[in-house]
């Protein structure tokens, strides 16, 4: 058993039958029941989910027989579904938690485990802590708890849940369904060969709107892609929007937590822009108020929509579990991250890419606009803003060297602009004089540097983001 079971930015991943194991998951689950008992939850059970990958659904079955075997009722999902999903079910059953089985957006050899807690939200630092405590002593020795799945159900312990009803009749609260259903639209769903599949159909279809669903069987192989709805992993998905001279494409990762999307004529819309225009469609559209929530690496479109709206806009580190605190708390309109995770008022504070896409859609549908035409309207009102990320692979022998090289940059110019300041709360992010940004930071559940930069013009962008690599020395 591998004792460096670590949880990162959302969750633990690795490989599969390298590190992520039977015998590894196990001791994944029986912490977590360990906690659950810890923080008195255990008497409202757990929920516990999978996505598509390979084996999925035997990690699960394997997580139940463990969980079930502590006394702690089992829901355990009967088919694999979206990570949002889960998040939502654990609300609306009231459960204790949930644990889910997903690599997101890793490549196809990975899988791996995250933790919801009571709240449906992504597990904060502290509770992590907690579990990887538990880790640490199971693998010490501690014995590991387990019922046969047969036995668990017959008793029932164990009981198979279908979550989609809950999570349907919420959505149907939140969106404008019948409205959507009647626009002559034609849209291209890329669901990645994940979870999201079918999901958009069951919302939409039997009306106007013209779907065309892609990659939308299982294939834990993802043949030609990983399941992150950015650019390079979208060529399909472009081709067939401009083939079927489409409105607008949608991408849904591996768990369907996060969001792509790609205009009219095939190219990809930034997540930068999509939260810039979520936030536009809530304040706008339909004229709500509330606090927005923005990771570091997210657009500074997101301030001047403040001022405009006088709206409070906040700042956290890199991950959802950074934002969800202030959904709740602070009752925030919307959270989002540059990953493609945007949150909303009013559902699990947590990232839903179906809401997010159901939303872009009814922002298309209520203001007459292409893609492209919405992010001229916002650069109407806010400013021309481009952004691009690169990630790179490096040895883990060069971190620290990496980290030193980019450390060293208080002063000076960055491209020929002169830094104002350098924050240093989530990685190294150079504020530079005219009003643009650098990034450099390493992630938190893959091993690769990133380098973000947003600035008035593409080419800037570019300039930039060569900048940051020789600032690394990559």
């Amino acid at each position: 058993m591998n004792s460096l079971i670590k949880f990162g930015t959302d969750g633990w991943r690795a490989v599969i039958a390298e590190d992520f194991t039977f015998d590894n998951v196990r001791v994944c689950a029986q912490a977590v029941a360990d906690y659950l008992k810890q923080a008195k939850l255990a008497d409202r059970g757990l929920i516990i989910g999978y996505d598509t990958r390979f084996a999925s659904e035997d990690f699960a079955a394997a997580c139940a027989e463990v969980v079930a075997a502590n006394g702690i009722k089992v829901w355990l999902a009967s088919k694999a579904v979206p990570t949002p999903v889960i998040s939502y079910g654990v609300t609306a059953q009231k459960a204790g938690g949930a644990i889910i089985i997903t690599a997101s957006h890793n490549p196809a050899p990975y899988n791996g485990f995250k933790y919801k807690t009571q709240d449906g939200a992504g597990a904060p630092d502290e509770v992590t802590a907690a579990i990887e405590k538990n880790i640490a002593r199971i693998l010490n020795n501690r014995k590991i708890e387990r019922l046969p799945l047969a036995q668990a159900l017959k008793q029932g312990s164990v009981e198979y849940l279908d979550l989609d009803p809950v999570y349907n009749k919420q959505i149907a609260k939140l969106v404008d369904l019948p409205s959507l259903r009647t626009a002559k639209l034609k849209v291209v769903i890329d669901s990645m060969h994940g979870a999201g599949a079918g999901y958009f159909k069951a919302f939409l279809g039997g009306g106007n709107i013209e779907l065309i669903e892609i990659n939308g069987e299982r294939n834990p192989l993802f043949p030609g892609i990983r399941p992150e709805p950015i650019t390079a992993n979208l060529n399909k998905l472009s081709a067939t929007i401009r083939e079927q001279k489409a409105a607008v494409g949608i991408a849904t990762d591996g768990d369907a937590d996060r969001v792509g999307i790609m205009d009219e004529k095939g190219t990809f819309v930034t997540q930068l822009q999509v939260l810039s225009l979520l936030s536009l469609y809530l304040l706008e559209v339909r004229g709500e108020r509330g606090i927005i929530v923005k990771t570091i690496t997210a657009s500074s479109m997101l301030y001047r929509l403040g001022e405009i709206f006088n709206v409070p806009v906040r700042e956290t580190p890199v991950g959802f579990k950074y934002i969800a605190p202030i959904m709740m708390n602070e009752n925030a309109l919307i959270g989002g991250e540059e990953s493609g995770g945007f949150g909303f008022r009013g559902h699990a504070p947590e990232r839903d890419g179906i809401l997010a896409g159901l939303y872009f859609l009814d922002l298309m549908v209520k203001t007459g606009k292409t893609p492209s035409q919405l992010i001229d309207y916002l650069y109407s009102k806010v400013g021309p803003h481009h952004y691009e990320r690169v990630d790179i692979e490096f040895p883990a022998s060069e971190r620290q060297a990496i980290v030193d090289r980019v450390k060293g940059k208080r002063s000076g110019e960055i491209a020929g602009i002169k830094i104002d300041r350098v924050d240093t709360g989530d990685g190294f992010r150079f504020m530079l004089a005219d009003n643009s940004w650098l990034l450099v930071r390493f992630s938190g559940t893959e091993p690769l540097l990133r380098i973000y930069a947003e600035t008035s013009t593409p080419a800037g962008v570019i300039t930039l983001l060569e900048a940051g690599k020789a600032l690394a020395g990559v």
